[in-house]
């Protein structure tokens, strides 16, 4: 098993990462045109005059020297307080977990779509005949190559607009969460079918497949029993990429199929300037990112022995 010391490291890096995470995200925000300030009260339709425009920049310390607005808010970070919404009036955590729901379910439906095409497709074509592997290799870079939006599009033309099979938009029902997760999955699963299938052709030349095969076992035992479990360690270690994959496209996906999420939340909030929440979005992401690295890093030494030893 992994040791605590490890595990306490990896806390430690987390501890920077989400620091780090902050503070870029806090400098690229207050770098970028616009005034906060006027995005507060309602941007230029609102017509706000010069006196509400002071009153909102004095209530909310936007009239701060930046490094007091960066010092105040790590030091609100550090008690657990995300601030409010500029836009939505309500607290950044609470705006945050309405529309946490709605992606889990969207990324959590993707990853396990992406991680059960993968694992099925290698089995099926490692080291088989030259033209399958072709034909199945051309059809990963083609997936792997195009973006989430045009296979969403795709589906959206196919599957919505000529059989009417699925709504094209919402979050309501089983139904609108399938072309959203087979958008989503697709890229996915083109990268993780690519690694897996490489590891599964290198194992299956090792000598104790040899072995088991010499005593009788079936081919698909040998793949399923021996293969498999010596061939997923990479898979395991590509987790934190699949995370951010499923992450960043979920984005678009959400945009695309009107759906509501983080995702969606957050592009509305950059598009209004409303820096609590995608400093809030931003940190959370990086979070659940360390979490992620940490929990791979344990199933790493789980199934890799000699990571233990290190």
């Amino acid at each position: 098993m992994i040791s605590l010391k490890r595990i306490l490291w990896r806390l430690l890096a987390g501890l920077g990462v989400l620091w780090g995470a902050a503070t870029l995200t806090f400098i690229a925000i207050n770098i970028t045109a616009g005034d906060t300030a006027l995005a507060i009260v309602g941007g230029p339709d609102a017509m706000p005059t010069a006196e509400v425009l002071a009153q909102v920049r004095k209530e909310y310390g936007l009239d701060d020297p930046l490094l007091t607005q960066y010092g105040n808010y790590i030091a609100r970070l550090a008690k657990g307080d995300l601030g409010e919404s500029y836009r939505l009036r309500i607290p950044v955590l609470k705006a945050v977990t309405q529309q946490l729901g709605a992606t889990v379910q969207l990324a959590l439906s993707a990853g396990v779509l992406s991680i059960v095409l993968s694992v099925v497709i290698a089995l099926l074509t490692a080291r088989r005949a030259p033209w399958i592997r072709s034909i199945v290799s051309g059809a990963e870079l083609t997936i792997t190559s195009a973006p989430s939006f045009v296979i969403g599009i795709l589906l959206l033309l196919v599957f919505s607009f000529y059989f009417h099979w699925f709504p094209a938009s919402g979050s309501q029902g089983w139904r609108a969460l399938v072309l959203p997760t087979i958008a989503l999955a697709l890229p996915v699963a083109g990268v993780l079918t690519q690694v897996l299938r490489q590891a599964l052709e290198d194992v299956l030349e090792q000598p104790f497949i040899l072995t088991a095969r010499a005593r009788g076992m079936s081919d698909a035992g040998v793949r399923l029993r021996h293969a498999l479990r010596h061939a997923l360690v990479p898979l395991v270690t590509l987790s934190g990429f699949v995370f951010a994959s499923l992450l960043g496209g979920a984005v678009v996906v959400e945009m695309l199929f009107a759906r509501q999420g983080v995702g969606r939340l957050m592009l509305d909030a950059a598009n209004t300037k409303d820096v609590p929440i995608v400093l809030g979005i931003t940190l959370l992401a990086a979070f659940i990112y360390v979490i992620v690295n940490i929990v791979v890093d344990v199933l790493y030494s789980l199934i890799d022995p000699r990571v233990r030893a290190t």
